[in-house]
């Protein structure tokens, strides 16, 4: 019987174990976003895959200047950004872990006071998302996004692509194309946002090009094997709204990123960091239409992660806010131990407090 704490072949990417750090927003970038020593260490204590982490998934980094949506989260589209980031590979690759990049475009999720002077955020429309973000002032309402062209999408696309050739350049061991929680892709795919009436609108088909064009551009520049994405098919992060028909827009997702065969893709069960029951979704026959590795998030408990990779629900389960207070946390796991619980109030922005200064447990 396979066990969450045995090793797993992630396409081309070797785990030690299935014990997955999922991607944390931190806003913990230096100027310029870009990723340095602390950010480096914060990594490193948890890259360890004999007390930590299988694979690490990393924090959200905007593939340009107009994919960024909140204070000081880092970017990877710059030098300085790619030298940081090898700081921070170099780093994970010293305790013999494994690290894939998450690149993502936040799409409408923004203010004007975050991007390039006198431009707007970016979306599939031009509709406002009824959410806040994380600015110099603290939290403020996004600001109203401008509808991208036909010809806008596709340079998107290629910023993607070369996000990921940069993120390879920098150490990483592969991507993940972050498809989830009302950014940019899903203001694409969900009907609820979508009101575009060229190719990349309308249908099921339309809504799904973009994700398609964005893996296929990605996989093409590095491999499928070093590729993942995810995926959020229900929750209501950054007013997304439901799609009329969740499980046919997502199958039909699923099976045609299947035809180009890259390693993973993650998958958040329910509401992002809330309900897992938050609508209905068949996630189990969603997993079905999938050949490759399936790795689970969002409020898995040790007893639900062993059940899920034991029963094959599952090959690999990600742990966001557990990994913030317990570095250690596949020993943690392994071994039945006791968790340390997170301090909300340090969650965002700041320095070592509340970032690198959660203790492991003595040897």
């Amino acid at each position: 019987m396979t066990s969450l704490f045995d090793p797993l072949q992630l396409g081309d990417i070797a785990l030690a174990n299935r014990v997955v750090m999922s991607p944390l927003t931190r806003d913990r970038a230096a100027p310029g976003r870009v990723p340095y020593a602390l950010n480096a260490l914060y990594y490193e204590q948890r890259a360890d895959p004999a007390t930590g982490a299988g694979m690490i998934i990393s924090e959200g980094t905007q593939i340009a200047p107009l994919g960024q949506g909140y204070l000081d989260t880092p970017g990877v589209y710059s030098p300085e950004q790619l030298a940081g980031w090898k700081l921070v590979t170099d780093a994970v690759h010293a305790k013999g872990g494994k690290i894939v990049a998450q690149i993502w475009h936040v799409g409408r999720i923004s203010h004007t006071s975050l991007l390039p002077e006198g431009e707007q955020p970016v979306s599939a429309t031009a509709k406002i998302a009824n959410t806040k973000t994380f600015t110099p002032n603290g939290f403020e309402a996004v600001s109203p996004p401008r509808a991208l062209t036909t010809e806008d999408v596709g340079q998107v696309v290629d910023q993607f692509r070369q996000a990921a050739r940069n993120a390879i350049d920098a150490g990483f061991d592969g991507v993940e194309v972050h498809g989830a929680n009302g950014y940019l892709v899903e203001q694409f795919l969900r009907d609820s946002c979508n009101d575009r009436t060229d190719r990349y609108g309308g249908s099921v088909e339309n809504r799904t090009r973009f994700l398609v064009e964005v893996m296929a551009a990605v996989c093409k520049e590095i491999g499928p094997g070093r590729v993942g994405l995810r995926l959020s098919p229900v929750t209501p992060a950054n007013d997304i709204g439901q799609d009329s028909d969740p499980f046919a827009l997502f199958s039909h997702v699923v099976r045609e990123l299947a035809r180009l065969d890259f390693a993973f893709i993650e998958v958040v069960e329910g509401s992002t960091g809330g309900p897992r029951d938050f609508a209905p979704f068949d996630f189990d026959a969603l997993r079905r239409l999938w050949p490759n590795a399936w790795i689970v998030n969002n409020g898995y408990t040790r007893q639900m992660a062993i059940q899920a990779v034991e029963t094959g629900k599952a090959d690999a389960v990600s742990f966001g806010k557990l990994f913030i207070s317990n570095p250690d946390l596949g020993r943690r796991l392994r071994e039945d131990l006791e968790l340390a619980q997170l301090n909300p109030k340090t969650m965002y922005g700041g320095t070592a407090e509340g970032y690198t200064d959660y203790p492991a447990l003595p040897a």
